[in-house]
Protein backbone atom coordinates (compact mmCIF):
# COMPACT_ATOMS: atom_id res chain seq x y z
CA UNK A 1 0.00 0.00 0.00
CA UNK A 2 1.65 3.37 -1.20
CA UNK A 3 0.81 5.75 1.56
CA UNK A 4 2.53 9.82 2.16
CA UNK A 5 5.13 10.13 4.87
CA UNK A 6 3.15 11.87 8.02
CA UNK A 7 3.65 13.20 10.75
CA UNK A 8 1.76 14.16 13.98
CA UNK A 9 2.41 16.18 17.65
CA UNK A 10 1.70 13.82 20.07
CA UNK A 11 2.97 16.02 23.33
CA UNK A 12 4.46 18.85 24.23
CA UNK A 13 5.92 20.74 27.44
CA UNK A 14 7.23 24.87 27.60
CA UNK A 15 7.15 27.18 25.52
CA UNK A 16 8.16 30.77 25.62
CA UNK A 17 8.13 31.33 29.12
CA UNK A 18 9.79 28.43 30.16
CA UNK A 19 12.82 29.82 28.00
CA UNK A 20 12.50 33.19 29.71
CA UNK A 21 12.30 31.72 32.88
CA UNK A 22 14.99 29.40 32.54
CA UNK A 23 16.99 32.22 31.54
CA UNK A 24 16.00 34.44 34.41
CA UNK A 25 16.40 31.72 37.27
CA UNK A 26 19.43 33.84 38.69
CA UNK A 27 17.64 36.96 39.22
CA UNK A 28 14.32 37.49 40.27
CA UNK A 29 11.37 34.45 40.10
CA UNK A 30 8.56 36.91 40.10
CA UNK A 31 6.59 36.78 36.53
CA UNK A 32 5.62 40.56 36.62
CA UNK A 33 3.68 41.68 33.37
CA UNK A 34 6.57 43.96 32.66
CA UNK A 35 8.52 40.83 32.48
CA UNK A 36 5.94 39.13 30.23
CA UNK A 37 6.50 42.04 28.25
CA UNK A 38 10.14 41.87 27.75
CA UNK A 39 9.95 38.14 26.68
CA UNK A 40 10.54 38.69 22.95
CA UNK A 41 13.60 40.75 23.41
CA UNK A 42 14.88 38.23 25.76
CA UNK A 43 14.54 35.28 23.22
CA UNK A 44 15.92 37.21 20.65
CA UNK A 45 18.97 38.14 22.24
CA UNK A 46 19.67 34.49 23.95
CA UNK A 47 19.27 32.96 20.65
CA UNK A 48 21.53 35.75 18.88
CA UNK A 49 24.35 35.36 21.42
CA UNK A 50 24.44 31.19 21.16
CA UNK A 51 23.03 31.24 24.71
CA UNK A 52 21.13 27.91 23.92
CA UNK A 53 20.69 25.82 27.30
CA UNK A 54 17.38 28.35 28.11
CA UNK A 55 15.80 26.90 25.07
CA UNK A 56 16.06 23.23 26.05
CA UNK A 57 13.23 23.60 29.16
CA UNK A 58 11.02 22.70 26.39
CA UNK A 59 9.74 19.36 24.98
CA UNK A 60 8.35 18.05 21.65
CA UNK A 61 7.26 14.75 21.22
CA UNK A 62 6.43 13.20 17.42
CA UNK A 63 5.07 10.31 15.60
CA UNK A 64 6.39 9.97 12.48
CA UNK A 65 6.03 7.33 9.41
CA UNK A 66 8.30 7.32 6.31
CA UNK A 67 10.31 5.63 4.64
CA UNK A 68 13.61 4.11 5.90
CA UNK A 69 15.92 6.66 3.96
CA UNK A 70 14.57 9.14 6.27
CA UNK A 71 14.71 7.04 9.01
CA UNK A 72 18.07 6.67 9.11
CA UNK A 73 18.66 10.50 8.38
CA UNK A 74 17.07 10.93 11.81
CA UNK A 75 18.73 8.79 13.58
CA UNK A 76 21.71 10.91 12.98
CA UNK A 77 20.35 13.48 15.30
CA UNK A 78 21.33 11.89 18.66
CA UNK A 79 21.69 14.75 20.68
CA UNK A 80 18.56 16.27 22.44
CA UNK A 81 16.44 13.90 20.82
CA UNK A 82 15.46 10.52 21.66
CA UNK A 83 14.19 8.17 19.07
CA UNK A 84 12.29 5.04 19.82
CA UNK A 85 11.61 3.10 16.49
CA UNK A 86 9.08 -0.34 15.55
CA UNK A 87 11.17 -3.07 15.52
CA UNK A 88 11.13 -5.64 12.97
CA UNK A 89 13.76 -7.62 15.11
CA UNK A 90 11.02 -8.81 18.16
CA UNK A 91 7.65 -8.48 15.88
CA UNK A 92 7.24 -9.16 12.08
CA UNK A 93 6.29 -6.13 9.81
CA UNK A 94 2.59 -7.03 9.32
CA UNK A 95 2.12 -2.50 8.10
CA UNK A 96 3.63 -3.32 4.10
CA UNK A 97 3.40 0.02 3.77
CA UNK A 98 5.99 2.16 1.44
CA UNK A 99 6.51 5.56 -0.05
CA UNK A 100 8.02 6.41 -3.61
CA UNK A 101 8.58 9.79 -4.76
CA UNK A 102 6.11 12.05 -6.08
CA UNK A 103 8.55 13.73 -8.88
CA UNK A 104 9.33 10.70 -10.17
CA UNK A 105 8.13 9.81 -13.76
CA UNK A 106 4.70 7.61 -13.91
CA UNK A 107 6.43 4.77 -15.75
CA UNK A 108 9.54 4.65 -13.10
CA UNK A 109 6.93 4.89 -10.60
CA UNK A 110 4.80 1.23 -11.94
CA UNK A 111 8.37 0.07 -11.98
CA UNK A 112 9.70 0.87 -8.73
CA UNK A 113 6.33 -0.55 -6.94
CA UNK A 114 6.53 -3.75 -8.47
CA UNK A 115 10.19 -3.80 -7.07
CA UNK A 116 9.07 -2.24 -3.56
CA UNK A 117 5.90 -4.93 -3.38
CA UNK A 118 7.72 -7.99 -4.55
CA UNK A 119 11.15 -7.40 -2.12
CA UNK A 120 7.67 -7.26 0.93
CA UNK A 121 6.59 -10.55 -0.32
CA UNK A 122 9.91 -11.76 -0.10
CA UNK A 123 10.16 -10.80 3.49
CA UNK A 124 7.40 -12.40 4.35
CA UNK A 125 7.86 -15.57 2.71
CA UNK A 126 11.37 -15.70 3.84
CA UNK A 127 10.52 -15.00 7.64
CA UNK A 128 7.88 -17.97 7.36
CA UNK A 129 10.77 -20.29 5.33
CA UNK A 130 13.10 -19.39 8.15
CA UNK A 131 11.40 -19.83 10.95
CA UNK A 132 11.55 -23.72 11.61
CA UNK A 133 14.95 -24.02 10.89
CA UNK A 134 16.35 -20.59 13.25
CA UNK A 135 13.50 -20.64 15.12
CA UNK A 136 10.93 -17.26 15.34
CA UNK A 137 13.50 -15.02 16.74
CA UNK A 138 16.23 -15.37 14.61
CA UNK A 139 14.07 -15.46 11.51
CA UNK A 140 12.58 -11.77 12.37
CA UNK A 141 15.82 -10.50 12.84
CA UNK A 142 17.46 -11.60 9.35
CA UNK A 143 14.41 -11.80 7.02
CA UNK A 144 13.92 -7.82 7.86
CA UNK A 145 17.23 -7.62 5.62
CA UNK A 146 15.30 -7.95 2.61
CA UNK A 147 12.98 -4.85 3.57
CA UNK A 148 13.80 -1.97 0.66
CA UNK A 149 14.67 1.90 1.68
CA UNK A 150 11.01 2.70 0.17
CA UNK A 151 9.65 0.44 2.89
CA UNK A 152 7.78 2.56 5.87
CA UNK A 153 7.78 2.39 9.78
CA UNK A 154 6.90 4.31 12.59
CA UNK A 155 8.91 6.20 15.09
CA UNK A 156 8.47 8.27 17.74
CA UNK A 157 11.30 11.39 18.15
CA UNK A 158 11.32 13.68 20.93
CA UNK A 159 13.50 16.92 20.81
CA UNK A 160 14.33 19.89 23.29
CA UNK A 161 13.74 22.85 21.80
CA UNK A 162 17.04 23.70 21.00
CA UNK A 163 17.87 20.41 19.55
CA UNK A 164 14.53 20.90 17.73
CA UNK A 165 15.63 24.04 15.92
CA UNK A 166 19.16 22.53 15.27
CA UNK A 167 17.23 19.79 13.18
CA UNK A 168 15.41 22.74 11.65
CA UNK A 169 18.29 24.39 10.30
CA UNK A 170 19.62 21.20 8.82
CA UNK A 171 16.78 19.51 7.66
CA UNK A 172 14.45 22.25 6.45
CA UNK A 173 16.69 23.57 4.45
CA UNK A 174 16.63 24.12 0.17
CA UNK A 175 19.61 21.24 -0.09
CA UNK A 176 17.94 19.02 2.10
CA UNK A 177 16.29 15.44 0.27
CA UNK A 178 12.93 16.12 -0.14
CA UNK A 179 11.32 13.90 1.67
CA UNK A 180 12.89 14.72 5.21
CA UNK A 181 12.46 18.52 4.35
CA UNK A 182 8.51 18.12 4.27
CA UNK A 183 8.41 16.49 7.68
CA UNK A 184 10.40 18.73 9.04
CA UNK A 185 8.47 21.57 7.52
CA UNK A 186 4.97 19.87 8.76
CA UNK A 187 6.51 19.57 12.27
CA UNK A 188 7.33 23.47 12.44
CA UNK A 189 3.64 24.02 11.46
CA UNK A 190 2.32 21.89 13.95
CA UNK A 191 4.85 23.55 16.43
CA UNK A 192 3.69 26.27 15.45
CA UNK A 193 -0.05 25.99 15.40
CA UNK A 194 0.34 25.56 19.55
CA UNK A 195 1.13 29.08 19.72
CA UNK A 196 3.26 29.03 22.60
CA UNK A 197 6.69 29.06 21.05
CA UNK A 198 5.92 31.98 18.49
CA UNK A 199 8.86 34.18 20.18
CA UNK A 200 10.90 31.28 20.18
CA UNK A 201 10.64 30.33 16.98
CA UNK A 202 11.11 34.04 15.57
CA UNK A 203 14.58 34.48 17.62
CA UNK A 204 15.55 31.34 15.68
CA UNK A 205 14.43 33.13 12.29
CA UNK A 206 11.26 30.61 11.87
Amino acid sequence: MQLENTVELTNFTGGDLAHANAAWVSTSQELTEDKKHRVPILLSMLAENKHGTPFEHSLLSFKIRSELATHIQFLKHRSGVSINSESARYKELLNDSYYIPGDWPEEVKSSAKKSLLNSISEYHKTLDQLTPVLGRKRAKETSRFLLPYGHQLSYCATFNFRSFMHFQSLRNADDSQDEVANIADQMLGLVSDTNQFEHSLKAFGF
